[in-house]
């Protein structure tokens, strides 16, 4: 049954109680009674309609206390209701509108039945006079509602007034229109009406107190009046209940329940009042029964009785029907609330299932690695918690709705169909999350054989790669190696795979290609180990075999070289010294030819792999690394322009993703569509990936960028880290660390690098790829040099110019520094330190900066150190003396002619030796520029200038008269030269060379040569013939070689100049790389300077005329050049 229905059915039960109150309410207040023909029959429902009602005695309560008229409630003897006119000496004087309401209520109080008999009216007129009997008995006729049955009138008892009365009755008779009877006396009376129904004014029994009358008759009228508001008030509420739609969310039903609610209290509340008034007017009517049991009600009063009894009995049904048909709607609301609970849980639930099902059916069950595999399952197991926190939710729910179901809920229809969806959906969820975990367990399960597979592999390889081949030249040390490698191929069976095939069959499920590819790999990799066993083992079993003298390896033999030595006896004792262990084990009858050749394959092929290995892992953790990045940019850095998540990005963090993330998406497509593909192209020839490296080491410098900003990155990742949007990004990606660690990845990477280059080239000595390989890692070196020395560089503060125009940094450590200043040509050490400065020194290409570390402050990148700007040195100004007087990691920076002397002191001679070493580049790149801007102009200042060991040479633009320079050549060719034995450090001028000059109390005794000579003046051909003497040398310039039989060196090198051949060139070693051949000798000076380590590389036969030595005292001094202008 409907709601509807229920409401209705309860309404026609309410409705039948109202009428039949409605019945009993109208024999206690009626409408005006008109004529018996005229009056049409009176509905049952006529209280229950809103017009107008009869008069009420609170109406007229002033007309009633005149007591003109009233209505004793007695009866005539065919059951005529009186009507009493007592003597009212102004009756003549009334209202007529008075008149006709008294009459009216009066002849509306009898029942409807005694109405219709007809009312009988006595008029006591007699102390009046016959006049106002007439008058009297005329208004009656024209006014009296009722229906009129008899009119008794006690005429006056005055003599004349009763004799005038009986004559004239007898001819206005038929005047009055209604029956009229004369009564002399109330005992003539007593033949109409017997006496027990008149009052005792008119000779009867009957008790009657107008006021007690009026006051009864008022209080049963507002009786009638409760019950009838009442009964219209449940009428339009049950009206409003059928009328009322059931609400389709659960908040309008909760408002709708309690509305009715408020509404049924309000009722019940009218009907109990309603109540208890009809009890104490029930006791007010039985209350002259009570005090005395003989009184004796008049009809009237019987009536009002049985009809107020009738109404209260019918009251307590209404209550009892209502409290029923309230309660079947407050049941039917609150099943609806449920219902829409149900719904809107099934709403919120279902879409959550649909998600999670899309999202476990799209979730890959195969996997490229271990890793890999397990990572998926930690995911899936994620996800499965999730899962199964919704299936119980959902199925939480089905139980709801089958309790509802139970309970004879009205909505079953639309219930079951719902519980039965959500379950179905469970199980399909519960049944997906099985079949990919178990199918990720059989994926990890074989990726752990094909692991464990190629362990095996690798432990065999380096097995067999770690056996000594001393110990294998006797019979018991192969015998040993021998039994060795059996025991580890007894333990094949536990750690390889067998059958190719049955194991494709038994993991068809979550394969893909690039795990069949593994698979064919491993099973290559075991069969190429199996291989190398079996050749290792034929060869240790010859060996075991035969009884044979052991070779002892023996040592190559040291390598001792004549400074004149010819090209050809260099490169013959070269090779002796390469080949003869080789030569000495091929005299042994074991170690034949074909043995050795077999040695080294599977040397070479054990070194293969482990190349594969680590470009593997290099492959690898590039796509993890790739796939990293994309993760963060969508995650975190797409998601702070998500207009859903902009509620939970605080302030402090808005239009920063540039400042938090940098230049991360730049990183993330260099890598995603150039840089990963083309490592994957040297897959198969991982000894060639430096090529790769050296062709994007341009690229791989926007790291330097990201690494300058990380500091302004985490500083804001610190104070926003706490923020529900990281927290939210977080969640939804599931991640189990934070962004920070995230951020950190790029920084790891490039770092990564070198360690990857440095074991390939370990596993690749000999190969095409090694010099490739070596300048990749030298280069990564490079780019995490310069990448360290930015970050330093963006702490200096202070420096008011722009740092960018200073040219690349160089070089920046902390040293000791003494300062020392000198006027004209006395040495004053003004504001000398005895207590040295620590300073840090940047190196730019341009300029050296000296600033003050601070102290280390904050966390993380906050706790790096700043320095505040001290001082700077343009390089164009700068001159370098090598070594100081009394510490070997001391040297001197000077300028403006040694006025400003910085005597700096490193923490170790390497250091001292790195920076004095780039200082001299710079300088040396410097002097070139200059020149070849000088030359292309055609300056006519360059002319012949014959040099002297002692002085020291550099460029002046005050030097520009060819006169004077030449006057000051003539002048110094006058002056003898020193004796060798003199602290003199001549130092020849090139193109690249860095120039010596005297030592520092020579220097100070010879300032003026320090910016007066030209050394374009100079013929550099001539000085070559005469200053070069063999020797060990260091290269400061790179050099590459013109033909077949020249040498390539490149700076830092140290080469040994062994003899001079024809035509100008010389035959020289580079002692780092072992390589020798012939070097113009035109080139050499711009590429060589003398060895520290030589305290004497003069020529043996005193050839050459030039003394190169080096002495104690001597300081190699670079000047700058700083006067320079083309």
């Amino acid at each position: 049954m409907s709601l509807l229905e229920l409401i209705q059915d309860s309404q026609e039960l309410l409705f039948q109680l109202l009428r039949d109150v409605s019945v009993s309410i109208s024999l206690l207040t009626r409408l005006t009674h008109p004529s018996q023909s005229q009056r049409p029959t009176r509905r049952t429902d006529d209280i229950l309609q809103k017009e107008d009602g009869p008069l009420l005695a609170a109406q007229i309560g002033s007309e009633l206390q005149k007591r003109f008229a009233i209505l004793p409630g007695c009866r005539g003897i065919d059951g005529h209701p009186v009507i009493f006119l007592p003597e009212f000496p102004a009756f003549e004087e009334l209202p007529e509108e008075e008149l006709q309401n008294v009459l009216r209520y009066l002849t509306s109080v009898p029942s409807v039945a005694a109405s219709e008999v007809g009312f009988i009216l006595i008029v006591d007129r007699r102390l009046d006079r016959w006049a106002a009997v007439r008058a009297t008995l005329l208004r009656i006729a024209g006014s009296f509602p009722g229906n009129l049955h008899l009119v008794l009138v006690l005429r006056p008892t005055a003599l004349f007034q009763r004799t005038l009365s009986d004559f004239l009755f007898k001819y206005n008779k038929d005047e009055f229109k209604m029956k009229v009877v004369m009564l002399s006396t109330v005992t003539e009376l007593h033949a109409y009406i017997d006496p027990g129904q008149l009052t005792t004014e008119l000779g009867g029994t009957q008790e009657y107190c107008h006021d007690s009358w009026i006051s009864h008759r008022t209080a049963i009228e507002a009786f009638a009046l409760m019950v009838k508001t009442v009964a219209q008030t449940l009428q339009a509420f049950g009206t409003e209940l059928a009328e009322t739609e059931l609400p389709n969310d659960a908040d309008a039903t909760v408002h709708l329940l309690h509305e009715h609610t408020l509404k049924k209290d309000t009722m019940k509340e009218d009907l109990k009042v309603a109540l208890s008034q009809g009890g104490r007017l029930l006791a007010c009517i039985n209350e002259p029964l009570q005090t005395g049991p003989e009184h004796s009600m008049t009809e009237d009063e019987m009536e009002n009785l049985a009809t107020v009894q009738r109404l209260l009995g019918q009251l307590d049904e209404t209550e009892t029907a209502f409290d029923d048909f309230w309660e079947r709607h407050r049941t039917k609301l609150e099943q609806c609330l449920q219902l829409r609970h149900f719904e809107k849980h099934f709403r919120e639930v279902r879409p959550q299932l649909g998600v999670m099902a899309e999202r476990l059916s799209g979730f890959s069950e195969v996997s490229i690695s271990p890793a890999h595999a397990e990572h998926v399952l930690r995911e899936l197991s994620s996800h499965e918690e999730k899962a199964c926190e919704l299936m119980d939710l959902a199925l939480s729910l089905a139980s709801e709705g089958d309790r509802l179901i139970e309970n004879s809920h009205y909505a079953e229809d639309c219930i079951r169909p719902k519980c039965s969806e959500l379950r179905g959906v469970c199980e399909e969820i519960g049944s997906t999350l099985r079949s990919k975990k178990g199918l990720l367990l059989r994926a990890l399960e074989l990726h752990h054989a094909l692991e464990k597979a190629s362990q095996w592999c690798e432990e065999g390889i380096f097995l067999l790669a770690n056996q000594p081949v001393d110990r294998c030249q006797s019979q018991d040390g192969a015998e040993a190696a021998l039994h060795e490698l059996e025991r580890y191929l007894d333990t094949a069976a536990l750690h390889t795979l067998t059958d190719r095939s049955a194991i494709c069959c038994q993991y068809d499920a979550v394969l893909n290609p690039q795990l069949r590819d593994h698979i064919d790999k491993v099973f290559q990799k075991q069969s190429s180990v199996q291989e190398m066993f079996e050749k290792r083992q034929v060869s240790l079993k010859k060996l075991a075999a035969k009884q044979t003298r052991p070779v002892q390896p023996v040592a190559p033999r040291p390598e001792v070289k004549s400074p004149l030595s010819s090209p050809s006896l260099e490169r013959k004792e070269r090779r002796f010294s390469a080949d003869n262990a080789l030569c000495k084990k091929g005299e042994s009858p074991v170690h034949n030819g074909s043995t050795r050749h077999a040695s080294l394959s599977e040397e070479e092929e054990n070194l293969a792999v482990l190349r594969r290995h680590v470009m593997n892992e290099l492959l690898e953790t590039e796509r993890v690394y790739v796939e990293e990045l994309l993760c963060v940019l969508e995650g975190y850095a797409a998601e702070m322009d998500n207009p859903a998540m902009a509620h939970l990005i605080p302030s402090s963090l808005q239009s920063k993703k540039d400042i938090l993330f940098g230049n991360m998406p730049e990183i993330y497509q260099f890598h995603k569509r150039t840089f990963l593909k083309e490592l994957e192209a040297y897959t198969d020839r991982p000894e060639l990936v430096g090529r790769c490296f050296l062709e994007r080491m341009s690229d791989l410098q926007i790291y330097e960028a990201y690494c300058q900003n990380k500091p302004r990155s985490e500083s804001l990742w610190r104070q926003c880290s706490d923020c529900a949007f990281f927290q939210e990004c977080q969640k939804k990606l599931e991640h189990k660390l934070g962004l920070d660690s995230y951020l950190l990845k790029p920084v790891q990477r490039i770092t990564k690098y070198q360690l990857l280059l440095k074991e390939l080239l370990k596993y690749s000595k000999g190969c095409d790829g090694a010099a490739d390989l070596q300048e990749a890692l030298s280069s990564i070196l490079g780019i995490l040099k310069a990448v360290n020395d930015s970050m330093h560089l963006i702490a200096i503060t202070g420096y008011e110019g722009n740092l960018s125009e200073l040219g690349r940094l160089l070089m920046q450590g902390s040293f000791s520094v003494w300062t020392e200043h000198k006027k004209g040509h006395a040495k004053v050490k003004d504001l000398a330190r005895f207590k040295p400065m620590q300073r840090h020194l940047f190196l730019h290409e341009k300029a050296l900066l000296f600033c003050k570390r601070r102290e280390e402050n904050g966390e993380g990148y906050e706790k790096a150190p700043s320095y505040s700007f001290k001082h700077s040195l343009r390089m164009s100004a700068v001159g370098i003396t090598e070594n100081a007087k009394g510490d070997n990691k001391k040297f001197e920076i000077w300028c403006n002619s040694r006025e400003e002397v910085f005597i700096v002191q490193a923490p170790t001679a390497e250091i001292k030796t790195a920076w004095v070493n780039e200082i001299r580049k710079v300088l040396t790149q410097q002097l070139k520029a200059c020149r070849d801007a000088t030359q292309q102009k055609g300056s006519d200042s360059i002319s012949p200038n014959p040099t002297s060991n002692n002085t020291s040479v550099s460029l002046s633009p005050f030097r520009s008269s060819g006169q004077k320079n030449q006057k000051k050549q003539d002048e110094k060719k006058a002056e003898p030269n020193p004796p060798p034995e003199a602290n003199s450090c001549p130092s020849p001028k090139h193109k690249g060379w860095n120039k010596s000059s005297l030592s520092a109390d020579a220097s100070e005794e010879n300032d003026g040569f320090s910016s007066g000579e030209d050394p374009m003046n100079s013929d550099v051909e001539d000085e070559v013939v005469k200053k070069l003497a063999p020797g060990k040398y260091t290269v400061v310039a790179d050099c590459e070689k013109a033909g077949p039989q020249e040498l390539s060196v490149k700076s830092g090198d140290v080469v040994q100049l062994i003899r001079e051949g024809e035509e100008g060139q010389w035959f020289v070693k580079n002692l780092r790389s072992g390589k020798d051949g012939w070097v113009a000798a035109a080139n050499l000076l711009s590429l060589i300077s003398e060895s520290k380590s030589s305290q004497s590389l003069s020529s043996s036969d005193g050839s050459v005329s030039g003394n190169l030595s080096t002495s104690s005292s001597c300081s190699e001094t670079y000047t700058s050049f700083s006067d320079i202008k083309p």
